[in-house]
């Protein structure tokens, strides 16, 4: 059976994003993002066993919000809300829960971690990069933290420095997909599109079964103007028109001459003033898995 093509494949053909799709979570580190530290990369977060739903994400919010709700000093019904509400995209109120929490739970790493996910997810990066530093420390590395810290600096445009924080990360977990995800995008935004490419290969080869590793590498192979692999690798996650709508898409954005600006999330004013409406099989949907991160 096709899987459903999660938020992350859908956004490539979303209107206005154009190539910047990957970096709001860095893909797969937001995988690790959104749902907790436990989310595939450090994006910055979901969990790399079997893929929740919005009803099962719906579900956890009501069921944890109402514990918060009764004691806001509850540390788990705290953590647990908030990764809840961060799957579901309501990220102003999971930092609400969050910055709450912190101050209560100054000690607590695993909660300093998600809270500079959440920052990063509401663009307060410099807060987000400090944050995750002290998330961890140098006797006791987290890769899952560093992976985070990586997405922070690659959308801090200091793309050197996150590569730096992959290898080490690497380091502590070899061959994880999730970090090797965040690394290829990495790359890509330094336009090493050769490496970038190597990199996402051994990430797909793991066997990890994660959409969001080939969506990674659909992106730098039409970056490289390959769309017909491109295309052929989309239909492992998406129907035949919507393989071909992701392509046709990423044509459009790379022929662009401000296509690399837009890969690095280029400001408005970088954006091209029209963009194609998508189809209603494109439309967007809630991830079943949060950002790498």
């Amino acid at each position: 059976m096709r899987r459903h093509p999660s938020a992350s494949a859908r956004r490539f053909s979303a209107p206005g994003l154009g190539l910047s799709v990957c970096l709001a979570a860095l893909a797969l580190a937001g995988c690790q993002g959104r749902g907790g530290l436990g989310d595939i990369t450090g994006s910055i977060n979901k969990s790399t066993t079997q893929p929740r739903t919005s009803a099962d994400w719906h579900a956890e919010s009501e069921r944890w919000g109402k514990r918060y709700e009764a004691n806001q000093k509850d540390r788990d019904a705290a953590f647990n809300y908030a990764r809840a509400l961060r799957a579901l995209d309501q990220n102003a109120q999971a930092l609400a829960v969050l910055q709450s929490a912190v101050l209560t739970h100054s000690n607590d790493r695993e909660m300093l971690g998600a809270y500079g996910r959440s920052l990063a997810d509401n663009g307060r990066l410099k807060e987000a990069d400090e944050v995750l530093s002290r998330a961890h420390s140098p006797e006791r590395p987290d890769w899952r933290i560093l992976s985070a810290q990586g997405t922070v600096a690659d959308q801090l445009g200091e793309h050197a420095r996150a590569q730096q924080i992959y290898q080490a990360a690497l380091k502590i977990a070899p061959g994880e997909p999730t970090v090797l995800s965040n690394l290829g995008l990495s790359l890509a935004l330094s336009r090493q599109l050769p490496e970038a490419e190597r990199v996402l290969r051994e990430a797909a080869a793991t066997g990890s079964g994660d959409s969001r590793v080939r969506q990674n590498l659909v992106l730098v192979l039409g970056l490289q103007g390959r769309f017909g692999e491109a295309e052929t690798l989309a239909k492992q996650d998406q129907s035949p028109a919507e393989a071909a709508a992701t392509v046709a898409y990423l044509k459009r954005s790379v022929s662009q001459p401000n296509s690399w600006d837009m890969l690095r999330g280029g400001n408005s004013k970088g954006k091209p003033k029209t963009a194609p409406s998508p189809s209603p099989a494109q439309a967007r949907a809630p991830e079943s898995v949060t950002p790498q991160g």
